[in-house]
This record gives C-alpha cells, structure tokens and sequence, in this order.
C-alpha cells in the first residue's frame, strides 16, 4: 500500500509536470511592434521602454517576440493612440496624459496637480482601482492598458528670466503637460503640447519662451540648459508620473492567460526600475545642470498659493464637463483623504 502510495504521488506529480509542460507548448508564439513614445536616447523612460520589452521576451521565454520602435517609426507619436485602437499598431509605450484630447480623464491615470507621490499614487492605481478605472475608460476605444512605468516629481519649467512676479508670467508661449498646462493658461500663459524630440528647436527658435518636460536627468539629455538658465522647483503640476503600454484588444485578446500575465509582470518590472533609477540620478543631474551655469530656483509661497487656487478651479470645471473626469477624480480624491491620516503621522514632514 505504501509503494502504491508512493506510486501514485509520482504519477501525479508527473502529471502536473506534464500539465505545465503541455500549457507553455500551447502557448503559440505571437508577434507585437511596439512603439515608444520617447526615444531610447531620453535619459530613464527610453531605457524603460526598452527594457520593458526586454523582459515580456524574457519572461515569455520567446513565446512573445516583442519589437521596439523609437518615435515615429510607425505612426507618429500623436497618432499611436488612434493607431492602436484600429490595429494599424499593435502596442505604444507613453502616458494616458497624451491622450486628453480623447478624453480628459485620462489625465487622471497619469499625473494631477498638487497630485500624490509615488507611494500614494501605485497604491491608488493598484489597490484602489485607479488602473482597472483606466481599463474601463481605454475598452471604449478598443484598447487593453497595463501600468508600465512611474516616475519621481518633474521640475516646474525652464524660463530665459528669472520669474519675479505672477505678472511675468503673462503671455509666455510655454509648453507645458497635463492639467497643469489648465492652470498655466488661467494665469495668462499660452501653452502647447510638443513632444520630446520639438521642444529645444522650438525653445531655441524662440516659438516657445518656456518649457517643462520632466525631470533633471532627463531635462539635461535634451539640452535645455544651452537655451533657458533659470531652471524651478518643485513640480507641483506632477508629483508623480503614471505611464502604461496600450495595445489593440484583439491582440491582448489574442495572448493566452500566462502570456498576459507575462506582460504584466514585466511592466511591473519596469515601474520598480523606474522608481529606483529615478530617484538615484536627480541629485548627479542637478548639480551638473549647475556646473552649466543653471540657476536651481524654487517657487515662493505665493506662487504655489496661486497654482493651487487656480488648479482648485480646473479641477471643478473638468468635473462638471467630463463624467468620466469626475468619476475618476472622486475616486482618487477619496483615496487620497483617507491616505492622509497615514501620511501625516507616518512620515516625516
């Protein structure tokens, strides 16, 4: 009995062994061309991006061959969203922020102003129902999305002058991201959404007087410092920065149940990296930037009194013309309240 015992847990550990062996066969390899919205040149998010693919090749043991396509090697970068949903691009690697002109709760699931830092907001997105809330609102376009990178606080904007007064920044042409671009445009400043690789030639020819894009270390790989010297902080437009991989629903709906997984796996990956490696280059990039002669500055009490209030206003109008807007920012709003009693007595101030 006991050797029949014995037996019979061998057959069934075959059996499972088999069972796994049989499911990975199954599995049929699939092809996906994936473009970045930014290119693997940009300090951080290019070798996220890239490294996101690296690992769905790795973790899928080849049964996911994924490509990597720089900027506009496919589709230009603006028109990836539209790209993806018709299937003309299987999968784009950017920020649901690109996205507003869609809808505007996609800002949302990417960074708000006076927003939540990057603990508060993986939680929102992870365990409050911030990511499954930016499914919902990408299925009415066809598209599957997966959190794949998250990113420390950007720097509030590079200026030619030192910014003195709330008087001078009226009828500055800046390019700014996001809702905070909203609030920006209520104190007088005429903003536009350029992509990475137009920012310096348009700063440089003059046809924007000012910029924010990102971070020191990704400031610095695109040279703003040869142009603008004054340079601010802090970021209070994006205090943290979601990021996702969107791909056509046929294609997700094409992947087996261990290949999604796979793909989320290493997305998570790539939010992990994303973090550690951007909170360890900010300190070295900065104090480069200021061996180039850049002038670190930091917004006065009155200026963030004036962001906020105005933010306070956008936030209000966009609930009242965007259901899915208000939906999306109740549910982080009441996250965030209740997060607060932990934030106030857990950390240091």
């Amino acid at each position: 009995m006991r050797l029949m015992g014995k037996l019979g847990v061998i057959a069934a550990a075959a059996s499972v062994a088999l069972g796994a062996g049989t499911a990975v066969a199954q599995d049929k390899k699939v092809r996906i061309q994936m473009q970045s919205n930014f290119a693997s040149t940009l300090a951080l998010l290019g070798p996220n991006a890239k490294y996101t693919v690296d690992q769905v090749n790795k973790l899928s043991g080849g049964s996911i061959d994924m490509k990597f396509f720089e900027p506009g090697a496919l589709v230009p970068p603006g028109q990836a969203f539209d790209a993806v949903s018709s299937g003309a691009l299987d999968a784009a690697w950017a920020t649901p922020g690109y996205w507003t002109g869609k809808d505007i709760a996609f800002a949302v699931f990417s960074t708000v102003p006076f927003g939540p830092g990057l603990g508060e907001y993986l939680a929102w997105m992870k365990e409050g129902g911030g990511e499954k809330m930016m499914q919902a609102l990408y299925a009415k376009y066809n598209i599957h999305a997966v959190m794949c990178h998250l990113i420390p606080p950007e720097a509030s904007g590079w200026f030619r002058k030192e910014i003195k007064t709330l008087d001078d920044l009226k009828g500055l042409k800046m390019r700014f991201f996001g809702l905070g671009a909203n609030v920006m445009q209520n104190l007088g400043v005429s903003t536009q959404l350029l992509q990475a690789g137009e920012i310096f030639q348009a700063l440089q020819l003059g046809t924007i007087d000012a910029t924010e894009f990102s971070m020191p270390v990704m400031d610095l790989s695109l040279g703003f410092h040869q142009v603008a010297k004054f340079y601010y902080f802090p970021g209070w437009h994006q205090q943290a920065t979601v990021g996702d991989m969107i791909i056509n629903k046929a294609k997700w709906d094409s992947l087996s149940a261990t290949q999604k997984a796979q793909v989320e796996a290493a997305c998570d990956q790539t939010v992990l990296r994303g973090i550690a490696v951007g909170e360890t280059v900010q300190g070295p990039a900065m104090t480069e930037l200021e061996s180039k002669g850049v002038k670190l500055m930091t917004w006065g009490p009155e200026f963030l009194a004036a962001f906020k209030k105005e933010w306070e206003k956008v936030a209000a109008e966009q609930s009242a013309k965007s259901p899915e807007f208000k939906k999306a920012w109740d549910s982080l709003s009441a996250f965030r309240a209740k997060y607060e009693v932990w934030k106030d007595r857990g950390y240091l101030k």
